[in-house]
């Protein structure tokens, strides 16, 4: 112990030296340690996954930030509130589900299992949402990560990445059905990639050693659904995105959830409790999200967050991350939609 904390006491020299980020490797009780004792930021850090799915957590982020920025800016209109307003108007704290208790999709985690799916269901889950929100919660539409992810071609590669503004698109242009989580029979088209224990202490099957392959596109509902697939299906009205922190907070105040994508690094699997910030090691991908509401923590400025690893992880699913600063990119790739009623 002495020796580890002596090789603490000098990297924490070397690092303010350089100012670079210690790098302890992905998944290791190392990080955990400086984190919550050396660091002094603030949020905690615990064991989430075990040490030997490193693998896996790489598999399971789905969105290739480079290409999905030029999209964004190629394909989707920035939104521009007519009657933008100042921070210090808006709520300065907003959690969605105490705002809208009749919309019970926005206490809900979903599980995108080990495929990298995260783009199809950081969608799938704002649009639920929305609907429910737009309706004053008068429909109650759970949409399919199912179909968005084995049918939206130009999304990208199913459970090997894809874009969050093709998804927008799709429900624009093509709508999407109905369908609830693994093994739900819910809706026209429930997933279909099994749930699984991505972490040390959970209750499911143990993810699969390789990545799932992506569901076969179907254009049916399953059997006994009460409607067909066309009729199932509902539609955006328009798609867009949003830049800055008080026009994103007016997004949220407004409309709901939206889709976002950041950096993943190294240390952010590791997250437990507390205001997300990258503290330790390198970058390992790209990660697709529900940023749903925002807040201030003992005085640190926080985005709310809702990932798609079930509620095994974190914070029982949902994780807080630094607002106002663009960290890990969060704020640069903000997508949305108006659901048509």
């Amino acid at each position: 112990m002495w020796k580890f904390l002596a090789a603490m006491a000098g990297l924490v020299v070397l690092v303010g030296a350089q100012r670079l980020k210690p790098d302890f490797g992905l998944l290791s009780d190392e990080e955990i340690y400086y984190i919550n004792h050396v660091a002094k930021t603030t949020w905690r850090a615990g064991q989430n996954f075990h040490p030997k799915d490193q693998l896996h957590i790489k598999r399971i982020l789905g969105v290739p930030l480079k290409e999905h920025q030029l999209l964004i800016n190629a394909k989707l209109p920035l939104k521009v509130f007519d009657n933008k307003i100042k921070e210090k108007d808006l709520p300065t704290d907003f959690d969605p589900r105490t705002q809208w208790p009749h919309c019970p999709s926005l206490q809900e985690v979903r599980d995108q299992g080990d495929c990298g799916s995260c783009w199809a269901f950081g969608a799938v889950e704002s649009m639920t949402d929305r609907v429910c929100i737009k309706s004053q919660g008068k429909t109650q539409f759970h949409f399919s990560a199912e179909e968005l992810l084995s049918c939206c071609r130009q999304c990208g590669d199913g459970c090997e990445g894809g874009y969050p503004s093709e998804a927008w698109l799709f429900f624009q242009h093509e709508g999407i059905v109905s369908g609830g989580q693994y093994n739900s029979s819910q809706g026209c088209q429930p997933y279909e990639v099994p749930a699984c224990d991505h972490h040390v202490v959970g209750h499911l099957q143990p993810c699969s050693k390789k990545i799932m392959p992506t569901p076969r596109c179907k254009k049916t509902c399953e059997p006994g659904y009460n409607k067909t697939f066309e009729d199932d299906k509902r539609y955006g009205a328009k798609s867009y995105h949003i830049r800055g922190e008080t026009n994103i907070m007016q997004e949220l105040v407004s409309n709901g959830p939206v889709e976002a994508a950041f950096t993943v690094y190294s240390d952010f699997p590791q997250y437990k409790s507390g205001v997300y910030q990258h503290t330790t090691g390198s970058a390992l991908g790209g990660h697709a999200v529900k940023l749903m509401g925002y807040g201030v923590e003992n005085g640190t400025k926080y985005w709310l967050v809702a990932n798609s690893w079930n509620t095994d992880w974190g914070d029982k699913g949902f994780f807080k991350i630094l607002r106002g600063r663009d960290e890990c990119g969060i704020e640069s790739q903000i997508v949305a939609g108006d659901p048509k009623l």
